[in-house]
């Protein structure tokens, strides 16, 4: 099976469940009409065509493709006793162009603004009656498709794709539209958004190290709501107890602060010692770790913030460049240079910024490095010299003392088994040692067996004098 056919199946597939129960939840808040009814289609036919122009009569084929399927959902209001009116029109649509995913290379392009509009105009029904459309395309929009305002009356077009990362891009093209209509036709629910936060946390731990997630910039990376992300940092951080959020100026920021080593963890302290501890400063490193890691995790996000903005003005300096170099007239050129020049400054000012940011996140690193060294001497508790060499004494005297009961019953058993040997199994131990003749031997055979035959009279005549000497 093709594996972009499987994965626009599974895209389709998504997506109608999400989009149905959306509506569900919804229901006549959000889509007019006091009645619904529900038909659902497909672009078959059009499957099936493209594989006839390529000579391709393959029924498991064909059934292995994506169909293009949706729903559209049309609510009416009571008009009368037995009339009704229709108010609205909901449609959920997947738009996969099947010639691609039939030939060789099977990867289906981004979906044009051509393409696009012809099937939009398909779904409308009734050019009267206001239509909420959403799109979904496996591989994508054009950058003309999704900034495009289609000029189709009475339609409000929502376009939806997959991400890289699991989640869903929906968007509305360059025009406004209410963010619920948004939320109906985005098919991942509150959970899926939130394990995409923590995924994301996850692959950026060392940013953690170094300095802090905004739940700004990620929000803006992710295209999630930014409160959702902030929730998402505070379940991590009740999850983990490194992890602390703060909120400055509105802005929550995710960092690692000290470890917590309280008394509550050591359940042996006695009553007199955890008062004593209440009074002491163990604690003291434990705050200036945390506070110092907020502060660097607030320099950090105002260093990469300085950063960001240094590439944009070096983006734009070398347009402008280019613009001057293709410029045949001096004045424009003179322009151009001016500009380049002031861009220069900025970005040397810029650059100075960072630097200074960049020295004090150091300072404070190292700081906070020392103050978790100190701390975590501090909470091992480790035992004295005496201890220690008290503690070797007594394992060298066990292993003595076990190393000598060790060669005790080792030979203790060795005794007992020679004493618990009987004559048979002594004699099988020679012949398996090969001290004595085996019974299958000639002469073993003769001895065993008792009196040997008259005829053999003479034989052990002559071997008598032979023993005898």
């Amino acid at each position: 099976m093709n594996a972009a056919a499987e994965h626009a199946i599974e895209i389709e597939s998504g997506y109608l469940a999400g989009v149905v129960a959306n509506l569900k939840q919804a229901g006549s808040r959000i889509v007019a009409g006091s009645t619904f009814d529900r038909q659902e289609h497909d672009r078959g036919e059009q499957v099936r065509a493209a594989m006839i122009d390529r000579r391709i009569f393959d029924r498991d084929r064909f059934a292995k493709l994506p169909h293009g399927r949706g729903f559209s959902v049309r609510g009416y209001d009571r008009r009368f006793l037995l009339w009704r009116k229709l108010k609205s029109v909901t449609a959920a649509s997947v738009l996969v162009p099947p010639g691609p995913l039939l030939d060789d290379d099977g990867n289906p392009p981004p979906v044009t603004l051509t393409q696009l509009r012809d099937h939009v105009t398909e779904l409308v029904t009734d050019a009267k009656t206001p239509h909420v459309i959403g799109v979904c395309s496996p591989s994508g929009f054009e950058v003309g498709a999704e900034d495009a305002k289609l000029d189709v009356p009475n339609v409000t077009l929502v376009l939806v794709s997959p991400r890289d990362d699991g989640g869903w891009k929906v968007t509305c093209g360059a025009r406004k539209i209410d963010p619920r209509l948004l939320k109906l036709f985005d098919p991942e629910d509150a959970g899926e958004k939130l394990a995409r936060v923590r995924r994301e946390i996850a692959s950026r731990g060392i940013d953690l190290l170094t300095g802090g997630l905004s739940a700004r910039s990620m929000a803006e990376r992710l295209e999630l709501p930014e409160p959702l992300v902030a929730h998402a940092f505070e379940l991590e951080a009740r999850k983990n107890p490194e992890l602390r959020v703060s909120r400055r100026s509105g802005q929550a920021l995710l960092f690692r602060g000290a470890a917590t080593y309280s008394a509550q963890e050591d359940r042996s302290m006695s009553l007199a010692e955890w008062i004593r501890s209440l009074f002491s400063s163990e604690g003291e490193e434990a705050k200036k770790i945390n506070v110092l890691s907020e502060r660097r995790a607030a320099l950090s996000g105002r260093l990469n913030r300085i950063y960001e903005d240094i590439g944009k003005l070096e983006k734009k300096e070398s347009d402008l460049h280019a613009e001057g170099m293709k410029a045949t007239s001096q004045v424009v050129k003179r322009r151009v240079a001016a500009q380049i020049a002031h861009l220069r400054k900025d970005i040397s000012r810029c650059n100075t910024s960072a630097a200074i940011l960049s020295k004090q996140i150091n300072v404070i690193s190292t700081h906070v490095h020392n103050l978790e060294l100190a701390q975590t001497g501090s909470a091992a508790q480790l035992p004295s010299a005496e201890d220690l060499t008290e503690a070797a004494v007594n394992a060298e005297e066990i292993l003595e003392q076990l190393s000598a009961n060790d060669e005790l019953v080792s030979s203790l058993e060795i005794g007992m088994a020679e004493s618990a040997m009987s004559e048979d199994e002594a004699a099988i131990l020679k012949e398996l040692q090969g001290d004595a003749p085996r019974e299958s031997e000639p002469g073993a055979a003769r001895e065993s067996t008792g009196p040997a035959p008259a005829g053999n009279e003479s034989a052990r005549r002559q071997r008598g004098p032979a023993q005898a000497e």
